[in-house]
């Protein structure tokens, strides 16, 4: 692996200008758009039907798939996991889970087109290597049985992966199903920090992983780290950095977990892609930890996006950045990625089923949200018929709209000129209000324009889902 000297934090080097330019719109809140609209905006009177109907006409499209699992299942709490998970140590309860699991299988590709090819696959939770190694087999096969998975060397097959709970044999075993790309978790490498968030998990065990990753040739490895834990200083998050550059990730995804802290835990149901806090005793305790203040957050940032460009990655934007031979920055330079429930994405051509408790599906212009509640998706599965609890067919202002935010949050920047043929709009005209948001003096240094072009700056990059925020309808 290469390695890099540490870098000391150097709070000067952080300009008062930079910080000016950003501070407004870091703590700004808002929508992150993995889906425009949020799924705040979808209503219950959307059912299976309307998901079911969806998929038969999407059939005429020719799009690949891409499936996601939601496999709910944690062995520890550390009340920073995406939500919802249930914690248990006994791998026998997910055995009714998974029974569910094909039967929504079994209804839904019923209205797919079989030859469509399952271009990306993708489990996440909770952690889904809770399963045992013979239960990953079945659900792998059930999948395989239902929708005909690839074994294409293009295909993009991934997996989320707690270190403290995989092996060596976990991730040969994961190669010998199919999977190609991982996601390993680590939020922070300083053990004080790793004891406020109750996951002690020492770099060794994340870089044997890695090292047996490499050795069976995964295509692409991801390392999750966060800033705005507790605990956390621009000094030791410095170190952090200095860990993962020198351990060298294919790609690394950058999490605001303080920014999430704020969020309404009530809002949970609605948010099952972000990572959100789930109060309880082990939770209120680690709430009186020290939180890095507003500043010191944006200094890590900031630090961040330096370091690790100082290091060969390329920004993909926002929170992502990859090596520049990886096929993230590849589609980025192609101006191909998608934006999906999980990030950014390769992709984003491809409709999206979702599958499990509280998982969500898009469909060309339909968007579908299963039940978060695991007995209403067990009882609503046990009687036949789809868990889909709630939904949303975009309009024709809606789409519009969700075009223009994803090439801004993908591209870092935005074609009216294009987008204006592709709609058959004057796209300035049509958004001239956001033109003149944009135009406001919050956004200097931030975003660019010449004529019917919108480019991010290297700052602006930081904030595109604050920028592409002037986009949104009114709300």
């Amino acid at each position: 692996m290469a390695s890099a000297a540490p870098l000391p934090f150097d709070a000067a080097a952080l300009s008062a200008a930079r910080r000016d330019a950003l501070r407004y719109h870091h703590g700004a809140g808002g929508p992150s758009y993995h889906l425009y609209p949020e799924v705040e905006a979808f209503h219950d009177a959307f059912g299976g039907d309307d998901l079911c109907q969806a998929l038969e006409r999407s059939n005429a499209g020719g799009r690949g798939l891409s499936l996601y699992v939601h496999v709910p299942f944690c062995r520890q709490s550390c009340g920073y996991r995406p939500c919802p998970h249930i914690i248990t140590r006994d791998t026998s309860r997910a055995e009714p889970y998974l029974s569910r699991l094909d039967r929504e299988m079994v209804l839904t590709a019923r209205h797919l087109d079989r030859t469509r090819p399952v271009e990306q696959l993708y489990w996440g939770g909770g952690t889904p290597t809770f399963l045992t190694l013979g239960q990953m087999s079945d659900l792998f096969d059930r999948l395989d049985a239902r929708f005909g998975l690839s074994s294409s060397p293009a295909r993009d097959y991934a997996i989320d992966i707690d270190p403290r709970e995989a092996d060596v044999f976990t991730l040969r075993h994961l190669q010998v199903l199919g999977f190609n790309r991982l996601i390993l978790e680590v939020l922070d490498f300083n053990p004080e920090v790793q004891q406020a968030l109750g996951r002690e998990q020492p770099r060794i065990m994340t870089e044997t992983l890695m090292e047996e990753a490499h050795r069976l040739g995964f295509r692409s490895l991801t390392l999750a780290i966060g800033y705005g834990l507790p605990r956390q200083t621009p000094e030791s998050f410095a170190d952090t950095l200095a860990d993962v550059i020198e351990l060298n990730p294919a790609r690394i995804s950058l999490q605001d977990h303080a920014q999430n802290h704020a969020q309404n835990p009530a809002q949970d149901h609605a948010q099952s892609y972000g990572y959100r806090l789930r109060r309880g005793p082990l939770q209120q305790r680690r709430e009186n930890d020290r939180l890095p203040a507003a500043a010191d957050r944006l200094a890590m940032l900031q630090l961040a996006a330096d370091r690790l460009c100082q290091a060969g990655y390329v920004h993909i934007g926002m929170d992502h950045f990859a090596r520049p031979d990886d096929s993230l920055a590849v589609a980025a330079r192609q101006e191909r990625l998608g934006r999906g429930l999980q990030g950014y994405t390769t992709h984003g051509h491809c409709d999206l089923l979702g599958l499990g408790v509280s998982a969500v599906s898009r469909i060309d212009d339909v968007y579908a949200q299963n039940a978060a509640r695991l007995s209403d998706y067990a009882d609503a599965l046990d009687s036949g018929r789809l868990a889909t609890a709630r939904g949303l067919h975009l309009g024709r202002d809606a789409r519009i709209r969700r075009a223009a935010i994803e090439r801004l949050m993908c591209d870092a920047r935005l074609d009216l000129a294009a987008l204006g043929r592709h709609f058959n709009i004057d796209a300035p005209r049509y958004f001239a209000a956001a033109l003149a948001r944009l135009g406001d003096g919050r956004h200097a240094g931030l975003i660019e324009r010449r004529g019917d072009m919108l480019s991010a700056t290297a700052d602006g990059r930081l904030v595109l889902h604050r920028l592409a925020r002037a986009f949104d309808a009114p709300r």
